[in-house]
């Protein structure tokens, strides 16, 4: 149901007349003399009230529900519908995710990939107005989701994607290459890649800065994120006996990290936490920002004719039985 307003509703003043009316109607009751006297009234004690003297005060009251229609017609009621018009350039978003074996390591909490799907699953939901898509890459590099706006299909693939599930190794020029291939034609205002990655460059045909001045030649901004505590990380691995752990060493290529970031006009971040990954995915959320242009567009349709005629009903009503029900003799 649309909202209701009123153009006049200074008309509402006018109400006051019911309660003098009331006021009025039942002092005049009060001031009536009986014209026949009776001496006794035993021979009225049990006659039931008729259904017209129970009804006796029906004119009044429909006049004034009658008056009380007319008056909100009078305020002019009136309904909205309201069309928004958002006009954005938006920013077109690649994730690209490392999916390397080393990402199953639990010094960030379930384990390094899980963290780094759920916070980039926030992050997505703060970009409602941006195109985003997902690469993922190891020994290799794929698209997995294309940019789009259909941010449930995304999110549905990210939920998808595991460690293990292409050859394994750290392609990071590789990835990059692939995420800059997705934005290279982006017509976009912005066009923005954010790298994750827990390890070191050691395979792939392209360089990671090779891949990054390609980016910076399309424009492209890159952030890049070291995911990985200092020193060590329990990694878990597969026994006779069950899951047993093992410290590995973190080994994270930051100066190449850093170099990407700096060739093309991003910033370099190392998550030593899930906490601390779920702030960085807010810093860079704050710092790539579209502007929106939101437009409002309200119709107003005027509602005072049902209102109108329902009072001038109950005004007739009223009228016709004063004139034949409730018709005084002369």
């Amino acid at each position: 149901m649309r909202p209701i307003t009123f153009a006049n509703p200074e008309m509402f003043y006018l109400l006051i007349i019911i309660p003098i009316l009331i006021a009025l109607y039942f002092w005049k009751l009060s001031r009536k003399k009986a014209t026949i006297v009776f001496p006794t009234l035993n021979a009225l004690e049990f006659k039931p009230k008729s259904i017209k003297a129970k009804m006796r005060h029906g004119p009044f009251i429909f006049t004034c529900i009658g008056l009380i229609f007319i008056i909100i017609s009078l305020a002019r009621p009136q309904s909205s519908s309201t069309r928004k018009q958002v006009q954005t350039e938006g920013i077109d978003i690649i994730l690209a995710m490392d999916v390397s074996t080393s990402m199953l390591a639990e010094d960030l909490k379930p384990n390094r990939i899980e963290a780094a799907k759920q916070t980039a699953i926030q992050f997505i939901d703060a970009r409602i107005n941006d195109r985003i898509g997902l690469v993922v890459f190891s020994g290799e590099s794929f698209t997995q989701c294309p940019p789009t706006i259909d941010h449930s299909v995304l999110k549905n693939l990210l939920k998808s994607i595991k460690s293990g599930m292409i050859e394994d190794g750290t392609a990071i020029g590789m990835g990059l290459a692939t995420s800059v291939s997705r934005l290279k034609d982006s017509k976009a205002k912005s066009k923005v890649i954010i790298l994750l990655t827990d390890g070191i460059n050691n395979t792939g045909f392209i360089s990671p800065q090779t891949a990054a001045e390609i980016a910076h030649t399309f424009n492209i901004k890159v952030y890049t994120i070291g995911v990985g505590t200092l020193g060590t990380a329990p990694y878990p691995f597969q026994t006779p006996f069950g899951v047993q752990y093992q410290q590995m060493d973190v080994k994270i290529d930051e100066g190449i990290l850093k170099e990407i970031s700096s060739i093309t006009g991003g910033k370099y971040y190392r998550a030593t936490n899930t906490k601390s990954l779920g702030e960085i995915y807010n810093e860079i959320d704050k710092m790539e920002k579209s502007k929106i242009d939101v437009a409002y567009f309200t119709k107003k349709t005027e509602e005072y004719l049902p209102f109108s005629l329902a009072g001038f009903l109950f005004v007739f009503l009223s009228i016709f039985l004063n004139y034949t029900t409730f018709r005084k003799l002369p």
